[in-house]
């Protein structure tokens, strides 16, 4: 418990640095975000737009210390401000549109990868020198030393352009009505599935080789050899005993995982103009809409050091070692 409580605490520290942070960027500017925006209007704009239009940005002549306690406080009632490209919405609203298509891409090409390319991983590694473990690291390894956005590009233009079996863009067809029915399910399926399968290829090296590293070095224990003395099936022993040792080192990388997993979504997405964080994100950096950047910052940021958080309590929990050394 000791243990978990001292990851737990510089997790909550690492989330107050990056809160701080993201307070400070903006008022760190030559001058301040909304001064930037309103020389766009070139004067057609009065002084007292100005003054409102830095007031729903956040940003007031007060002290920074009372400017700092009025950011946290808005932050603990989940009040980010309002956009500026979406006015007059809240940019919690704006975000948490786009985050749920994120999570349903980055979250599905996570888990996809991670089941898919720990299982080809622990059979490379248990048949070492056989043809899975001769052909697949290489090639995967290759695909994956492509960028994310480059492979969507290229996958886009082969499934989409050339073949036409994937839509081109969006997250659902033009007109359709978002609503929890079969037809609209398959369609958000379908727009989905190539973004989908472009993180899943660029990451599934990654998956495989991690796994087979691990289970070589658990090939040669002492536990092993026992269970084969007593005649235990080839089944039993890859499956129960060596890919159950060996996947620790996977489920500890998967919250580090997530970060760029997330990050590579984000340019897949423009490439797809798939409605999510990423998306968000080119628009607001178009239009300077700082409430939003701000916004996504802070909740990508959370996002990542959650997913870690959660990591190590489940290492915590199916390693007993680590329980030994806490004592």
């Amino acid at each position: 418990m000791k243990f978990l409580l001292k990851r737990l605490g510089f997790y909550g520290l690492a989330a107050f640095f990056a809160v701080t942070l993201n307070f400070l960027l903006p008022r760190l500017m030559p001058g301040d975000a909304a001064g930037a925006l309103f020389a766009r209007f070139q004067g057609r704009l009065s002084p007292e737009a100005l003054d409102a239009l830095r007031r729903a940005i956040g940003i007031s002549d007060g002290p920074i210390y009372e400017q700092y306690w009025h950011y946290l406080r808005d932050l603990a009632h989940g009040d980010f401000g309002i956009s500026i490209s979406q006015f007059p919405a809240p940019v919690i609203d704006v975000v948490w549109t786009g985050l749920g298509w994120t999570v349903l891409v980055a979250g599905s090409a996570l888990l996809i990868g991670f089941v898919i390319g720990t299982a080809l991983g622990v059979l490379a590694g248990w048949r070492r020198g056989g043809v899975i473990d001769s052909v697949l690291p290489p090639s995967l390894a290759f695909i994956g030393a492509f960028p994310y956005f480059w492979l969507a590009m290229g996958l886009l233009f082969l499934f989409g352009f050339e073949w036409r079996w994937v839509p081109l863009r969006h997250a659902y067809s033009d007109g359709a009505t978002p609503e929890f029915t079969f037809t609209f399910i398959a369609d958000v399926i379908r727009h989905a599935a190539l973004p989908v399968f472009t993180v899943v290829l660029a990451t599934l090296g990654g998956w495989m080789m991690g796994m087979r590293s691990a289970m070589v070095a658990v090939l040669g224990t002492e536990y092993l050899a026992l269970g084969r003395a007593k005649g235990l099936s080839t089944l039993r022993l890859a499956w129960k005993y060596a890919a159950r040792n060996a996947l620790l080192p996977n489920v500890t990388s998967l919250g580090m995982s997530l970060g760029f997993v997330l990050g590579g979504s984000l340019l897949t997405e423009v490439v797809f103009s798939y409605p999510g964080l990423g998306f968000l994100m080119v628009q607001a950096v178009r239009s300077q809409d700082f409430p939003v950047m701000q916004g996504l910052f802070i909740m990508i940021t959370l996002a990542v050091l959650t997913a870690n958080a959660l990591v190590d309590v489940l290492t915590t929990l199916i390693d007993p070692r680590t329980r030994s050394r806490e004592a």
